[in-house]
């Protein structure tokens, strides 16, 4: 059986999402993540993660249809700029994570409903 790409990125993403919603939600983790970006070499890592993953999801799934699949590509295109943006900018991107913080718990329940979302179309 082949898999859809959009399918495989819609499982991977919404796992990734709905896995983190519910430890930001349930142990209030999302705290940690921005109290660490005031290390520049924390940030700078994680840029770089964020942005091969970006660059993954952009170079095997650029579908500009106007269907579900459009949020998959533009997650990879946002991933890939905040990679960009963490290498090259981590105190700006400290400065936007102290903002993040006072709306953790919206952004958490954000992040979960996404995950669920895209669990959903990637399973039926």
């Amino acid at each position: 059986m082949v898999l859809d790409v959009s399918i495989a990125f819609a499982r991977i993403w919404g796992g990734f999402f709905f896995i983190f919603g519910l430890l930001f939600i349930v142990a209030k983790f999302l705290g940690r993540p921005i109290e660490r970006t005031d290390d520049e070499n924390f940030s700078v890592s994680t840029g770089y993660i964020s942005f091969m993953f970006g660059l993954v999801t952009v170079a095997l799934h650029n579908i500009w249809a106007l269907d579900w699949r459009l949020v998959i590509t533009l997650l990879g295109w946002v991933t890939l700029i905040k990679g960009i943006m963490k290498i090259a900018f981590p105190e700006f991107i400290h400065q936007q994570a102290q903002r993040l913080r006072k709306k953790q718990e919206f952004s958490a329940l954000a992040l979960f409903v996404a995950g669920a979302w895209l669990l959903w179309k990637g399973i039926f």
